[in-house]
């Protein structure tokens, strides 16, 4: 259904478009299917009052988007610049300001929101002590780590990151973003770590996520959903919190890489274990 409705309104925004795509593209459904939201017929009959058309395949979206295309293709370039496109030399630099300050803020937002109680990006966002946090962590720390592309916007991403988290119609859950965060936070928080690391900075916003992030895998706060979860609770059995870092991110630790915390980050990272284990 989803395959058909693109074709369809490629095909009324560019015909040559529209038959390009039925020709050449398939759609996989299982990741689609799993991130749009269900349309109901009272979503359907608000688009025929809008169209004056009756659109069964009409799929209702969150007013953010965005969709970068490296332009190296092998035949002509389809106009998907005309439907909102970023067509740009080399997609790397957004590919990595997408893990930093959008995967990044997001993660951050699971494990600080779910040690406060809270349960929906929305809520964590507009928490009066969690959401400036996030905020810092995008702009001061996530998005300091990045050499953007030339006209790539990180302050105009942010706000519109932002905007995006505090929809409370999307109703994200922070239990969903928190699974297998050994898997995503070394990309997320660890390289953005590394990179500051080198051009002299400290990040006490994402370490205060990492710490966040600690407490969860000891099983605060919500189950544990993460493949290395039984690595992770030895670990703390083992080490307890005075050497839960080393045993985590140290050079021996499950996630050890290219980043090590320094004297600083030790400090940090011990002093905001504490203070969530006094509250």
């Amino acid at each position: 259904m989803l395959a058909s409705a693109l074709g369809a309104w490629l095909d009324h925004v560019d015909p040559s478009l529209g038959s390009w795509f039925a020709g050449e593209c398939t759609c996989p459904s299982t990741m689609v299917d799993r991130i749009v939201p269900a349309v109901t017929p009272a979503d359907l009959d608000t688009v025929e009052g809008l169209l004056g058309v009756r659109d069964e395949a009409a799929i209702l979206t969150e007013p953010f988007a965005q969709w970068v295309i490296e332009d190296d293709f092998a035949g002509r370039r389809p106009r998907w610049d005309a439907v909102g496109a970023q067509i740009v030399a080399d997609v790397a630099p957004y590919e990595t300001a997408k893990l930093r300050m959008l995967n990044g803020a997001h993660s951050a937002l699971a494990y600080l929101g779910l040690q406060a109680g809270l349960h929906y990006v929305h809520e964590a966002i507009a928490d009066p002590a969690i959401g400036p946090s996030v905020e810092r962590l995008m702009r001061d720390e996530a998005a300091a780590s990045l050499d953007p592309a030339p006209g790539q916007d990180l302050s105009a991403y942010a706000d519109a990151l932002l905007a995006r988290f505090a929809n409370p119609t999307l109703r994200h859950a922070l239990r969903q973003i928190a699974s297998d965060g050994s898997q995503k936070i070394p990309q997320r928080w660890l390289a953005s770590l590394e990179a500051n690391r080198e051009r002299g900075r400290t990040c006490p916003e994402t370490l205060s996520a990492l710490a966040a992030w600690m407490l969860h895998v000891r099983g605060d706060g919500s189950p544990v959903d993460d493949p290395r979860a039984a690595e992770l609770a030895a670990a703390w059995d083992s080490a307890g919190r005075d050497g839960i870092v080393d045993a985590l991110v140290g050079e021996r630790g499950l996630l050890a890489g290219t980043w090590r915390p320094s004297v600083q980050d030790r400090a940090i990272l011990a002093d905001t274990l504490a203070a969530f284990d006094r509250r």
